[in-house]
């Protein structure tokens, strides 16, 4: 079966960013399904070194990054680069920093 790299945009079903507290921000990746989750999960794609990466984070500040094959999800969770409300933070609700995860190439089945 042939793959081709699929924005991760087009295989989850949410991909969500929320504030967590005035110095961390959750980053939510879910499938619709078990099969769409194991795939992602099996591909090796989604690291702690990729979202070190995406958002300028050393690895080691990532306060939380886990599968959790119950709910068929990616839980992220990251310091703020700004406390919440504070002089130069930009996004108080934290509701805009998942666009990076959109983009995540995934080999995957061609259609």
């Amino acid at each position: 079966m042939a793959l081709q790299p699929t924005p991760l945009r087009d295989i989850a079903k949410v991909i969500r960013s929320k504030n967590a507290g005035p110095f961390e921000i959750t980053l939510d990746i879910v499938f619709k399904s078990h099969e769409d989750f194991e795939a992602v999960k099996q591909s090796g794609v989604i690291t702690k070194e990729l979202i070190s990466e995406l958002y300028n984070v050393p690895t080691q500040a990532i306060i939380t990054f886990g599968f959790f094959d119950l709910v068929n999800a990616v839980k992220i969770t990251l310091p703020r680069p700004r406390a919440q409300g504070g002089i130069g933070e930009t996004d108080m609700h934290a509701a805009q920093q998942h666009v990076p995860l959109q983009e995540i190439r995934v080999p995957w089945p061609m259609a």
